[in-house]
């Protein structure tokens, strides 16, 4: 296979803040441009675009093209299950799936988001062993799962899993050493239990597409037509035991860039990594929010604060007040449209439990308080 792959979560859309409405006519045309170059790897989640993301992988990928020309990555969503549930709820919810997809099997199958806080309910539930029998009856070719999470960890995981083919981790330049996320650790983790890696945000929800005038001067100089988040995404790619790099595409532009350069795509150079090397300093050093926009921690938020969109923007504004602009306070004002400002958080903590980047959103969000509100 061709390491670029389709990722269903970040999809066009007529309305920014209407998740479960997709630009489908555009959908399509981008799902038959990736086909035609020659890429099949299309990725989903039960919970992606409020739900219908699966239901999007159906109409416009498995109803419009041969199912011998494409491969399907859905997730069991872990997170989902609470106490009360049992296997069967396990066993409804992969029914469903199937179902939404309209497939009779998946070709990568994977236990959605383990980290501290939900890797008690795999264990409860014994969600590898009903992976595998899955497996055993033709309803998953390869099994994995994907981590958000410290290395030692996933170490523990696949120590007690050896039966796991891969493992999905979050992998780019910026969080290569950084500690909180420890990509390069959960990789090296990874590559000594003999896992092959698929990548998922290689440009980090966006933040790596848009670097900023100095680090982007520095990507221009080497190779003009390069994007920057070509650069993210070839950096992830170049890894040895990297079998796909997700992308969540979101226009047909951005497809056409991703395809144009991965279709023969060649690892990065020494000097053309020592560069990001250079450039993830720069970027570290910026007080942006490293929020990847993945929404979990929107779901359950009792004031309905819609806390990626707040974090993009204050991310946005840096920028300008750093240039002596003002912040968008209008902005501001259409996102919290009937939705909960920042100031309306009561402290539950149920967002940070849920942020696979570990972020102190309750601190955060004084920030953003403190930006447009104050």
């Amino acid at each position: 296979m061709k390491k670029l792959g389709f990722g269903m979560m970040r999809l066009p859309m007529p309305d920014a803040k209407v998740q479960d409405k997709v630009d489908f006519e555009q959908v399509c045309t981008m799902v038959d441009t990736f086909l035609d170059r020659g890429f099949t790897y299309f990725d989903t989640a039960y919970m992606y675009h409020a739900g219908i993301s699966e239901n999007v992988v159906r109409d416009a990928v498995v109803k419009r093209h041969d199912r011998n020309t494409f491969t399907v990555a859905d997730k069991l969503p872990v997170m989902r299950f609470k106490e009360e549930d049992t296997i069967d709820d396990v066993e409804r919810v992969f029914n469903e799936q199937l179902e939404k997809c309209g497939v009779e099997y998946f070709d990568y199958y994977l236990l959605h988001n383990l980290n501290r806080r939900d890797y008690p309910t795999v264990q409860r539930l014994d969600l590898f062993r009903f992976a595998m029998e899955k497996k055993a009856e033709g309803k998953i070719r390869h099994l994995g799962f994907s981590f958000h999470d410290k290395a030692d960890l996933l170490d523990q995981i696949l120590t007690e899993h050896p039966e796991v083919e891969f493992v999905q981790l979050q992998i780019n330049y910026l969080d290569w050493e950084d500690e909180r996320v420890q990509s390069r650790k959960c990789y090296e983790t990874a590559v000594k239990h003999g896992k092959k890696v698929v990548v998922m945000e290689p440009v980090k929800g966006g933040r790596l597409a848009n670097v900023g005038e100095e680090v982007e001067k520095m990507m221009k100089a080497v190779h003009p037509d390069w994007s920057p988040a070509s650069w993210a995404i070839r950096f992830a790619a170049s890894l040895e035991n990297v079998m796909m790099v997700l992308s969540g595409m979101s226009d047909t532009a951005q497809l056409n860039d991703n395809t144009g350069y991965m279709q023969t795509f060649a690892p990065l150079t020494d000097d053309e990594i020592k560069l990001l090397e250079k450039a993830a300093e720069i970027l570290s050093a910026q007080p942006a929010i490293a929020c990847t926009a993945c929404r979990y921690c929107v779901e359950g938020c009792p004031r309905d604060i819609q806390i990626p969109d707040f974090f993009m923007l204050y991310n946005q504004d840096q920028m300008v007040l750093r240039q002596g602009g003002s912040a968008n306070r209008e902005q501001y004002q259409v996102i919290a449209k009937d939705h909960g400002l920042a100031s309306a958080c009561v402290d539950c903590k149920q967002c940070e439990g849920a942020c696979p980047q570990h972020l102190s959103i309750i601190n955060l969000l004084h920030r953003v308080v403190n930006t447009y509100e104050k």
